[in-house]
């Protein structure tokens, strides 16, 4: 029997359906948490293979709630921090959009911008262990490139074909 997958989301969740469909595999169970309709519009194969909402700022026990031991747990644009005893207790992994193995600056919210803003001439994704620090966890898996004169519209559509393919190299090993 494969391993049980549980995939997070805060955003739209497309890149969980997009590596899913990669996979052929879906998670065995997709959650989000309850945001106004207004500031974001849930990928619409997302909606049609279901998923579970928690509240906006869920608890640990919210958490608990949803979490299976020996699940293999993935965050893809999970907006919220996950509780230290939650940390300790799953293994948890987060997929980021910001090099920070060479720019610790990069770490908690908006990497993306702040590398753009910056002007690296390298950008990048990485996957890491999710612990009680913000993106403090050890880095699994990366991917970076050239950025050198990119656009702001350029850097967005890399960094998610990258995440993508991280996400789907990291997990064919997983699941």
């Amino acid at each position: 029997m494969a391993t049980k997958w549980i995939a997070f989301f805060s955003q739209t969740g497309s890149e969980i359906a997009e590596v899913s469909e990669h996979l052929g595999r879906w998670p065995d169970l997709i959650v989000t948490n309850k945001r106004p309709d207004e500031i974001r519009t849930i990928d619409s194969r997302i909606v049609e293979y279901g998923y579970t909402e928690l509240p906006n700022k869920p608890t640990a026990d919210d958490l608990e709630a949803v979490l299976q031991d020996n699940a293999v747990i993935t965050l893809h644009g999970w907006l919220r921090i996950m509780p230290p005893i939650i940390c300790n207790k799953y293994l948890i992994y987060n997929g980021h959009p910001g090099l920070i193995t060479m720019y610790p600056e990069l770490k908690g919210k908006d990497p993306q911008m702040k590398a753009f803003n910056l002007k690296h001439d390298l950008m990048g994704c990485v996957i890491h262990k999710v612990t009680a620090g913000v993106d403090e966890g050890k880095v699994l898996k990366e991917v970076f490139f050239n950025a050198w004169n990119i656009t702001e519209e350029n850097m967005w559509k890399t960094l998610r074909d990258r995440s993508s393919y991280l996400w789907i190299k990291f997990l064919k090993e997983l699941v």
